[in-house]
């Protein structure tokens, strides 16, 4: 294209109306003095302030500006004054109804004229979401921290009779015990007492790391961990005559923080033991299957199960009950499925009401 044929499609330009352009947007344009008072606005800031043009150019800019934005504007007012333009810069502005509302403007300065061409984006709604999104993270922020002193304090407490029972353990002599129905059962509760003190110590432990940017993660061997746990409930397992029947290799191991580990085998296994069907003995399957770069876990019985479908939504939710037991909290599955998640797996359940139960879980390694 030549100079002159350039020239020609410049000029061309000018004949466009911009009257349109200015007239409709949603956006608030506005023509403002380096005097601080407006020239020139489009329907839209009528619109949004409900000022009238009259009003609005009757009044010092600064008049409309929120109290608590009118020192920082000004200061950027004095820049826009100097020539530098401005982008996404934000305040707040009064409406006539006293209506507070968040503007973000781009502004660019004419010295030649004396005047600043800016426009604005009413951003209002999602400052009140920022705003609402802040302070429910300074909620749960409060509520973590509560609870984590809380479970610290509890875990503190419990460390203390624990202690003492062990060291009453270790004060009887069993030599003088001669019913031996007795010693099995002074040796199963010195069992499940060794294994709720090392619980505590790895409770205790997290806890004490809990300013970490993350909970220590180590090298499980789920075999072991799954028979330590079972081990650690050996009284309610032969109360209640259930079988457990696992099929894990010695040699799987998995990346995972240990307390949290043991806290969902635990969770599933007593849950499994606490909704047995009243008329057969409990049945719980445990098997693990190892790939390239995940450990497949599974958890199944033959419980009274639940309706699946019915309650997809809130499985793994705070507070959800499926049946009316009385030790039911609705915290297990929960606390479950955030040890899972929070480090990168899945776990799906199936259940079949009078049949059974089978959770599957995708360790990530």
């Amino acid at each position: 294209m030549s100079k002159a044929e350039t020239a020609k499609a410049e000029d061309s330009l000018t004949d466009y109306p911009l009257e349109p352009f200015f007239n409709d947007s949603h956006d608030l344009f506005c023509i403002a003095g380096f005097d601080g008072f407006f020239r020139k606005v489009n329907p839209a800031v009528t619109r949004v302030l409900g000022f009238s043009e009259e009003e609005l150019y009757s009044r010092s800019i600064k008049s409309f500006i929120h109290p608590l934005d009118q020192e920082h504007t000004w200061i950027y007012r004095k820049s826009l004054i100097k020539g530098l333009a401005f982008k996404k810069f934000e305040n707040r502005y009064l409406t006539k109804s006293g209506e507070t509302i968040w503007l973000s403007w781009t502004s660019i300065p004419v010295d030649q004229y004396g005047v600043v061409y800016a426009v604005a984006k009413d951003i209002t709604q999602s400052k009140q979401k920022e705003e609402e999104r802040n302070e429910l993270i300074a909620n749960l922020t409060q509520i973590n921290k509560e609870l984590k002193n809380i479970t610290y304090t509890t875990s503190h407490d419990l460390r203390t009779p624990v202690s003492n029972l062990m060291s009453v353990f270790s004060l009887l002599d069993l030599s003088k015990i001669q019913d031996e129905e007795t010693l099995e059962f002074i040796n199963i509760l010195k069992s499940a007492t060794d294994q709720l003190q090392s619980t505590l110590n790895d409770y205790v432990d997290i806890l004490n790391k809990k300013n970490s940017a993350y909970s220590a993660i180590t090298t499980n061997k789920l075999s072991e961990t799954v028979e330590e746990v079972v081990n650690s409930v050996e009284a309610l397992i032969r109360e209640t005559k259930t079988i457990i029947k696992t099929n894990i290799s010695p040699d799987i191991s998995l990346p995972f923080n240990r307390g949290n580990l043991k806290s969902v085998i635990l969770n599933l296994l007593t849950n499994s033991i606490k909704y047995a069907h009243p008329e057969r003995n409990a049945v719980i399957t445990i098997k693990a299957v190892e790939e390239s770069n995940k450990v497949t876990f599974t958890f199944s019985d033959n419980g009274i199960g639940f309706d699946t479908e019915a309650n997809a939504d809130r499985i793994f939710e705070l507070n959800q009950k499926f049946h009316d037991h009385e030790d039911s909290k609705g915290v297990g599955l929960y606390l479950v499925h955030n040890h899972i998640t929070n480090s990168g797996g899945k776990i799906s359940v199936n259940s079949t009401v009078n049949q059974g139960t089978s959770f599957t879980i995708i360790f990530k390694k």
